[in-house]
């Protein structure tokens, strides 16, 4: 019964009894901090390539791919911070607490979200064309660049269309 309280609470489903002694939450927060520890390390050997690297080409896009692995650092950090605040009672600094009091939020994000999603989606459009304008430029890295971009821009536009629907849950 208690096990069914936690589950719901944290809304998590128990999926094995290989860890019969461990609570799904903490069996996740096991398996973010496990996956931190990979994106740590994987972040230490891009810097340690990037650092005998000389083509700034190479170097530019290795960059990239640190800074996106230190957001996802960030991210896996906040999710552990929120689970751990919640198995302590505690509210840490990096923590995501405070989703269910988003209808709370300020009124100029809530009127600006609209806005900031059609621009994303006009952004998305803007960088399809420029894939094909620059079609064959530089053995094609404008194109790989560009698709990263839109591929951001789809990743902010969930993330607003997740505020926008909270801001009218609330």
């Amino acid at each position: 019964m208690e096990e069914n309280r936690e589950m719901a609470l944290f809304n998590t489903k128990a999926s094995n009894n290989s860890w019969p002694d461990i609570s799904p939450v903490e069996r996740l927060l096991d398996d973010l901090e496990a996956h931190e520890e990979k994106e740590e390390k994987s972040i230490e050997d891009y810097k340690k390539l990037l650092g005998e690297l000389t083509n700034p080409v190479t170097r530019f896009l290795l960059q990239l791919i640190i800074a996106d692995e230190e957001k996802h650092r960030d991210v896996l950090n906040a999710m552990i911070a929120t689970l751990k605040g919640s198995l302590t009672w505690a509210r840490p600094e990096r923590s995501l607490e405070g989703v269910a009091d988003l209808g709370i939020t300020d009124s100029r994000l809530r009127s600006s979200t609209e806005g900031f999603i059609e621009l994303e989606k006009e952004s998305i459009k803007e960088c399809k064309a420029l894939i094909k304008d620059s079609s064959g430029y530089y053995h094609g890295v404008f194109k790989i660049l560009l698709e990263s971009m839109i591929g951001d821009s789809e990743k902010h536009i969930e993330l607003l269309e997740f505020l926008k629907e909270n801001f009218k849950e609330a």
